[in-house]
């Protein structure tokens, strides 16, 4: 009976797996026992140099070069490009990252990079948008009868910040991205239909929560409009509406300034188009205003003014013995 790898779970049963499970019974004991461990840690191994594999499995460099050229690679580093190719997505910020890293420059010349990258991201995502998706966006928020932005990972800071810019020009709106976490977004969505307007937020790396609660959204009737990065997106065939920011980062996953500036824009377009939105944006200033540090702050009931210290009462003199005169 012929041998068969012990796992054979590699994403997507790509070259690396397909050249293993073929050969497998050719390949000697320590190369079977390299076979194994990669197997059962793909995206552990897509990670590693060739030091750290032969570490983790137990083998020789030497071994681990060989085992490359056994199942058909020129050698180690063709071998390892395979494994990363299931991974693409997921481990292209961590090649950038390994790359940049090997570069010597100061902190003010990454700065300065990381700078140029997002204005040159924000230019990218001025050119992506169109006219017509720019009015169809705004018509649907301002059409519906509720908003509910989502977003999760970095996504939920920035469906925040857009719920808190959209709320003076829109009936309701909600970013339910935090509190509670998706489980408690699901009990929300479950209350939605057609008047209602879900904004699913998504960037690489995508976040199989918010994509999966859009699906939801859909099922329910609700419309979708969609803040992501490229056609590629899992969100773009569940929207009705796409607007694209180009979120390219020099050493992390995402940069989220391009996504930032594409809503405050939006929100901007919004409070342009809104009915007595100066009205709105006055009546919500003045509202808020106690909450706000001004030089002659007005004091709010039950509170000290700001730098003074907290006084309290005179104590009454104690009348216990004494008689009226």
């Amino acid at each position: 009976m012929k041998q068969q790898p012990k796992n054979i779970s590699l994403q997507g049963a790509g070259a690396v797996a397909q050249a293993v499970g073929k050969l497998y019974p050719q390949l000697s004991k320590s190369h079977r026992k390299t076979a194994d461990y990669v197997l059962g840690n793909p995206f552990r191994a897509a990670t590693m140099t060739i030091d750290e594999l032969s570490e983790a499995a137990g083998i020789s460099v030497a071994t681990a070069n060989r085992f490359a050229h056994a199942l058909g690679f020129d050698g180690y580093a063709s071998f390892r490009a395979a494994l990363v190719s299931d991974f693409a997505t997921t481990l292209a910020p961590v090649e950038k990252l390994r790359e940049q890293v090997q570069r010597t420059a100061t902190s003010a010349e990454i700065m300065a990079a990381a700078f140029d990258s997002d204005i040159a991201n924000i230019q990218a995502t001025r050119r992506m948008l169109t006219p017509e998706h720019c009015e169809q966006a705004v018509d649907m928020i301002l059409s519906a009868q509720r908003v509910f932005i989502t977003g999760f990972g970095a996504s939920a800071y920035l469906s925040g910040l857009m719920a808190h810019t959209l709320e003076p020009y829109v009936r309701s709106v909600n970013s339910v991205a935090m509190a509670g976490g998706p489980s408690q977004a699901a009990r929300q969505f479950f209350k939605l239909d057609s008047d209602d307007l879900v904004i699913s937020m998504v960037f690489p790396r995508y976040a199989a929560d918010t994509v999966w609660l859009t699906q939801r959204a859909v099922e329910k009737g609700a419309r979708v409009l969609a803040l992501t990065d490229t056609p590629g997106s899992p969100l773009v065939p569940l929207a009705d509406v796409t607007l694209y920011a180009q979120t390219d980062g020099r050493l992390s996953p995402t940069s989220d300034a391009a996504a930032l500036i594409l809503i405050q824009a939006l929100c901007d377009a919004v409070a342009h188009r809104a009915r007595r939105s100066v009205q709105a944006a006055t009546q919500m200033a003045e509202f808020v205003l106690p909450w706000l540090y001004l030089a002659q702050q007005p004091q709010r009931a039950g509170t000290t003014p700001v730098g003074q210290p907290v006084r309290t009462a005179p104590k009454r003199a104690s009348t216990k013995g004494k008689t009226n005169a």
